[in-house]
C-alpha cells in the first residue's frame, strides 16, 4: 500500500495507478498525482534499497563461495567491453570480492573500487592487496566528474533501487569518451540463478509479500535494458546476451544458494521450519538432476546481458 503521507485526496486512486490498474482520475487532480507519484517512486527505492542492505549484511563470505563463482564468468568480457588495458583509470562498482578489480589490475589499469556492503569491501581489499576500495550505495558514486576512463558493474544494477539514476551517476564520472559496461541477468531468472526459486515454488511455500520484487526486474531482456542505459545518456549502446554453463556440485549450490541465506531466494529458504526447508531440498534435488554431468556435479546453465557504451 501507498505510506500515509502519499495518502490523502486520490490517495486511494494513486495505489490504483501506480499498481498497473487503469482507474479515472479525478478533474483537478493531476498536480497532486504527479506529486504523489513522485514521493510514491522514492519510498519504493527506498523501502528496496534498505531491504538489500539487511539481505547482504554478513553475507560476503557466502557469496564469495557461491554466486561470486558463476559471475566471475564475466570478467573478462565485462572489461573488454569496457575497454580495460593498461594504464585505464578504471572503477568497479559493486566489487563484491574484488575479482573484477583483480583483473582489471592485471590489465594494469589503476583501479578504483566501490560497494555497498562494508563485509563485501573487506574482501576485496583482501582479494586484492592495495585495493582502493569505497563504500557507497549507489546511485551515490563518491567521485569528482570526469575521473575514470572506464566505469564496469558486474551484476550489481539489478540490486539498485534507483538504476536509471545510478547508471547516470556512472556516465557522470566518466570522462567524455570513456567507456560504460553493466551486466545483468536475463529476466525471469532460469538455471543457475533459478533453481532454487523453482524448489520454493514447487514445494508450495508461497513467496512472502515483504520480499520485494527488484525494480530492475522490467529491465532484464535486451531491448529493455539498451533503452535504460541509453536514456540514461549514454551514447553506442549495444547489449549483448551471453550464455554459459556453470558446473558445481549441488550440494556445494544448495548450501551456498539456500541454507547460507544469500539473496532473496536463500533468505526465505532460511525463514522456512525444517521440515519445508526438507521439502524444498527435496523438489531442488529433483530439479538439478536434470542437469548431471560427470563427477557428481551438475551443469547449470546462466544467462546473462552485457552492455556497453560511451559517454
Amino acid at each position: 500500500m501507498v505510506p500515509e503521507d502519499v495518502q490523502g485526496v486520490g490517495g486511494r486512486l494513486l495505489d490504483g495507478v501506480l499498481q498497473g490498474q487503469r482507474q479515472l482520475l479525478p478533474v483537478g487532480h493531476a498536480g497532486g498525482l504527479r506529486r504523489r507519484a513522485l514521493t510514491y517512486a522514492a519510498w519504493v527505492t527506498k523501502d528496496f534499497d534498505l531491504y538489500e542492505r539487511e539481505l547482504w549484511a554478513g553475507r560476503a563470505t557466502a557469496y564469495e563461495r557461491g554466486f561470486a563463482r558463476l559471475t566471475r564468468h564475466m570478467v573478462g568480457p565485462l572489461l573488454d567491453a569496457a575497454g580495460v588495458a593498461d594504464g585505464t583509470r578504471f572503477l568497479d562498482v559493486g566489487t563484491g570480492p574484488g575479482f573484477v578489480s583483480q583483473g582489471a589490475a592485471e590489465r594494469g589499469a589503476v583501479v578504483s573500487a566501490m560497494d555497498a556492503d562494508p563485509g563485501m569491501a573487506d574482501t576485496a581489499r583482501r582479494n586484492v592487496p592495495g585495493l582502493d576500495v569505497h563504500v557507497a550505495v549507489l546511485p551515490d558514486v563518491p567521485f569528482p566528474d570526469g575521473t575514470f576512463d572506464a566505469v564496469a558493474g558486474n551484476f550489481v544494477i539489478n540490486h539498485v533501487g534507483s538504476p536509471g539514476v545510478a547508471i547516470g551517476e556512472l556516465r557522470r564520472v566518466l570522462r567524455p569518451g570513456g567507456r560504460l559496461a553493466l551486466t545483468c541477468w536475463l529476466m525471469p531468472g532460469s538455471g543457475a540463478l533459478g533453481v532454487v526459486r523453482e524448489a520454493i515454488e514447487e514445494a508450495g511455500v508461497p513467496w512472502p509479500e515483504d520480499v520485494p520484487e527488484p525494480p530492475f526486474m522490467q529491465y532484464g531482456e535486451p531491448v529493455a535494458f539498451r533503452r535504460l542505459v541509453a536514456e540514461a545518456g549514454v551514447g553506442e549502446v549495444a547489449v549483448e546476451e551471453v550464455t554459459w554453463e556453470h558446473v558445481v556440485d549441488p550440494e556445494d549450490w544448495w548450501e551456498t544458494g539456500a541454507l547460507s541465506k544469500v539473496g532473496s531466494n536463500g533468505y526465505v529458504v532460511g525463514r522456512q521450519d525444517a521440515k519445508t526447508v526438507a521439502r524444498i531440498k527435496e523438489a531442488y534435488d529433483g530439479i538439478v538432476r536434470a542437469y548431471a554431468v560427470a563427477d557428481g556435479q551438475v551443469a547449470l546453465p546462466a544467462h546473462a546481458l552485457l552492455a556497453s557504451g560511451v559517454r
